[in-house]
């Protein structure tokens, strides 16, 4: 949290913080007087900092001659660990994609990148006589859905470019052949306009609209959407959609630990 200038609330703890990450960044150990060059630091502070790490087992140094190199150990590995252990994603977004599905009237989900596969880990259902296939456990390939579009858009090039040679060809009336630079197009859009849409093109008449969410590290991590019939996701209603997926997504980001 910081103030309304932007200054951190307790300048220790950013401090503090600001010296960890410096030193898990690093490519090598560091010296003292390196340390605190690439943390922005007083030599003094960085020092005082890096021996209570040291004391509480975040940092080890080797000493060579007269110089002493710190660098970080895998505590905070262990750490990371617990709390992954600890986030449930299906119980994070639930009270979430309630909301949502009750605000559009139309069932909510999350869905998560598996190889070249969408799995839907979370869904909100809305009372009616048409329930629409989607469930959670349901696996759909990437490409067909908006949330496997709002997650390919974010990839990494290196992860991206093995997923180009395993697009599918829907059923629906709007289905084209599978083509990657078309694709590659279509997900330039998705990055631009911050959700993605698929209308008719895995199934007819139905449309899925979608927008991703981000870990802590900045990855994407999955993505939220709803599905309805495609002659719902239109004009004011399309609109009020966009609105709902994204900020569920920037919620959820930011609950991951995602800081813009």
């Amino acid at each position: 949290m910081s103030d309304a200038s932007g200054k951190a609330a307790s300048p220790a703890a950013d401090r503090t913080l600001t010296v960890l990450e410096a030193l898990v960044r690093a490519e090598e150990p560091l010296t003292l007087t390196a340390l605190a060059k690439a943390a922005g630091v007083p030599l003094a502070t960085c020092a005082s900092i890096a021996y209570t790490l040291e004391q509480r087992g975040y940092a080890v140094r080797r000493v060579v001659g007269r110089s002493h190199f710190w660098r970080p150990t895998l505590r905070l590995y262990g750490l990371a660990i617990e709390l992954v252990r600890k986030v449930d994603l299906p119980s994070l977004v639930q009270a979430d994609l309630r909301r949502l599905a009750e605000s559009l009237g139309m069932p909510a989900h999350v869905g998560i990148l598996e190889d070249a596969s969408v799995v839907y880990v979370a869904k909100a259902s809305t009372p009616g006589f048409v329930q629409f296939d989607t469930y959670r456990g349901k696996v759909a390939p990437f490409d067909l859905t908006a949330l496997g579009r709002a997650i390919a858009a974010h990839l990494p090039e290196a992860e991206l470019k093995p997923l180009l040679s395993r697009l599918s060809r829907g059923v629906g009336p709007k289905a084209a052949a599978p083509d990657p630079g078309q694709f590659l197009a279509l997900l330039a859009k998705v990055r631009a306009d911050g959700y993605a849409i698929e209308s008719e093109e895995e199934q007819a008449e139905i449309a899925c609209l979608a927008a991703p969410f981000f870990d802590a590290e900045g990855a994407v991590a999955g993505a939220v959407g709803v599905t309805g019939f495609a002659r719902q996701l239109v004009g004011e209603k399309r609109k009020a959609a966009v609105r709902g997926v994204v900020q569920v997504g920037q919620e959820v980001s930011r609950r991951l630990g995602f800081v813009v």
